[in-house]
């Protein structure tokens, strides 16, 4: 029995030493990859007990291949290893491979902050390396593979109604799902004769809801001038891509667009002036002597109003400096935060009020603000530092920020030190609140 005891003792460092941060790459390929071809990869960094500090997913170069970071949320994760709970958080990066071939990415270094018996540790955890191919697809040489592709067209006014000296505004927008804005390749326009042609800086972006799905568009803007009537022709357009989920080029089509336009209209004559009577030498000097003076007292109305817009702009500005300080003002934006935001952003905003109101501590203000105070903001607290995660009644919390506390000598001593570990409701304790990641 005492060799059994002796044995576990031994084992139990060795336990504690396998609860160590790791990291994983998953490349989410769906199959077939083809050049131009958006390729996720998943990283996963798990730590056990909680995140103190967000992990820093990094960039990193790949040879014949563009990696971003999509403008998207992390994903937090759970898992319980060896009666371990470690609590993990996932990126997703984003790999376009612009020719044939392997590719290896290499291991992927990410520091964080984590908590470890109570104390803050700084870590950093490494994939492991992964690979994939990207092979061409038969009989294509297409550089840019996407899915749900639709290419329009419109125009500020009728094409067929212009007059000579009017200009007339293209706008071609290229949506596309499963890319990136910057990787949607530019239209190949014809300039159409008798036509002045400007082309406008193209705009990219991501992100944009399509049927529920994220969706990254390019529009290009083209602007015709007219300088004689006649008949002209904007070509039509045909714009290539790889069909992603068939593995065949597909084309989208713009028609031929017919440009009429008509003679400027007939300007309207303008009636000859006729020759002034005389006037004579003194009634001549008094109408100058009469301009001369409302021409000194309109240089002294300007000169004393100077500085008019200046203190104007001030006093708009003192204005709104004291709107936002009004507390009316700040408990809105608090109940905005506390209903939209995220429960890290909330807690936040929770402890700005609070030192605002004239309390050292969150907890102190919760206490004695309000009866129901200190149970919603434990809720909140469990939601934001559990590793259970949870949800916190959000219009509860928004409805009793704006009571008011007792008088300033009701309040706690100034000297009072916060509570180190407000997540298990009691003050004793050294942990460090968690951050999510966004």
């Amino acid at each position: 029995m005492r060799a059994i005891c002796f044995i576990a003792i031994l084992l139990l460092p060795l336990q504690a030493l396998a609860a160590e941060p790791f990291a994983r790459a998953t490349v989410e390929d769906g199959g077939r990859i083809v050049p131009g071809q958006q390729v996720y990869v998943t990283v996963d960094v798990f730590a056990p007990d909680f995140f103190t500090s967000p992990p820093q997913f990094p960039l990193f170069d790949l040879p014949n291949a563009l990696v971003t970071l999509p403008e998207e949320r992390t994903q937090n994760l759970t898992q319980t290893i060896d009666g371990t709970q470690y609590s993990g958080i996932r990126q997703r990066y984003a790999v376009v491979p612009e020719a044939p071939g392997n590719y290896t990415l290499p291991a992927i270094a990410i520091e964080f902050g984590y908590s470890a018996d109570g104390k803050v540790t700084r870590a950093v955890a490494r994939t492991d390396p992964v690979s994939f191919s990207a092979q061409a697809a038969p009989g294509t040489s297409a550089t840019f593979a996407a899915r749900n592709v639709i290419v329009e067209q419109t125009f500020d006014r009728k094409p067929a109604s212009l007059k000579a000296g009017d200009a007339l505004v293209q706008t071609i927008t290229i949506t596309a799902e499963d890319t990136q804005a910057m990787m949607i390749p530019p239209l190949s326009a014809s300039a159409v004769p008798g036509l002045e042609r400007y082309a406008k800086m193209p705009k990219i972006e991501d992100g944009i809801p399509v049927d529920r799905e994220p969706a990254s568009r390019r529009t290009e803007t083209y602007i015709y001038t007219t300088a004689a009537e006649g008949h002209f022709t904007i070509p039509a357009v045909e714009y290539r891509w790889l069909d992603i989920d068939h593995g065949e080029m597909k084309i989208a089509h713009l028609p031929a667009v017919e440009v009429v336009v008509a003679p400027a209209g007939a300007q309207t004559g303008i009636a000859p002036a006729l020759a002034p009577a005389s006037t004579p030498p003194f009634e001549r000097r008094r109408l100058i002597a009469l301009e001369i003076v409302a021409l000194l007292g309109l240089a002294a109305v300007i000169w004393a109003a100077r500085g008019l817009p200046a203190a104007i702009g001030r006093a708009l500005s003192a204005g709104r400096a004291r709107f936002k300080a009004s507390r009316r003002y700040r408990l809105g934006r608090l109940r905005r935060v506390i209903a939209t935001d995220d429960p890290a952003q909330v807690y936040a905003a929770l402890q700005a009020w609070s030192r605002s109101e004239g309390f050292r501590t969150l907890k102190d203000w919760a206490t004695i603000a309000h009866p129901n105070l200190p149970a919603a903001v434990e809720s909140l607290e469990q939601a934001l530092f559990s590793p259970r995660g949870g949800d916190f009644d959000r219009s509860r919390l928004a409805a009793l920020a704006g009571v008011h506390g007792p008088p300033n000598s009701q309040k706690p001593t100034p000297y009072a030190l916060p509570p180190l570990n407000p997540g298990n409701g009691s003050d004793s304790g050294n942990q460090v609140p968690a951050f999510t990641s966004r």
